[in-house]
């Protein structure tokens, strides 16, 4: 379990810093069409909004790829964020994207060791249904598939 929350936190960092450097590029883009004239008060406000912008980036992802330096070289890592469309044996069909548009649709190969949450409760691929939300991290030596359903207004 520690070895799966290691990784896990591993990956979620690394796509963190994926977000947060497009999110320094972008800032630092706006700010260098601004005035330049800032007080102490702006400058806090700005940092908190920045962190702001972040965490709404992160929520926004839907694919990232991650490459890691490990002790024998490098690694990557995947994560793919969507809804489930399908589930057929190991075959996961996710379409990315938000409940409106479609970034693209990805059929994945999930290993039968994979670790599979549905609802925060351990659980089998095949009982993932068409609709449901899910996250899928595809590390070099686990992959995590995430679930859960999706209330409707």
């Amino acid at each position: 379990m520690t070895y799966v929350r290691k990784h896990l936190k591993l990956v979620t960092v690394a796509a963190a810093c994926v977000a947060i450097g497009a999110a320094a590029s972008a800032i630092a883009t706006a700010g260098a069409a601004s005035s330049g004239t800032t007080t102490t008060s702006t400058t806090a406000k700005a940092a908190g909004a920045r962190g702001a912008g972040v965490r709404a980036l992160e929520r926004r992802a839907v694919q990232a790829k991650v490459v890691v330096a490990t002790k024998s070289g490098f690694a990557s890592a995947t994560v793919e964020r969507g809804f489930v469309q399908s589930v057929s044996g190991q075959q996961l069909t996710i379409r990315e994207g938000t409940k409106k548009a479609t970034y693209k649709t990805v059929r994945l190969t999930i290993p039968s060791n994979a670790t599979v949450r549905d609802n925060r409760q351990a659980s089998t691929l095949s009982a993932l249904t068409a609709g449901q939300r899910v996250a899928v991290v595809q590390a070099p030596q686990r992959t995590w598939v995430v679930a859960r359903t999706v209330s409707t207004p």
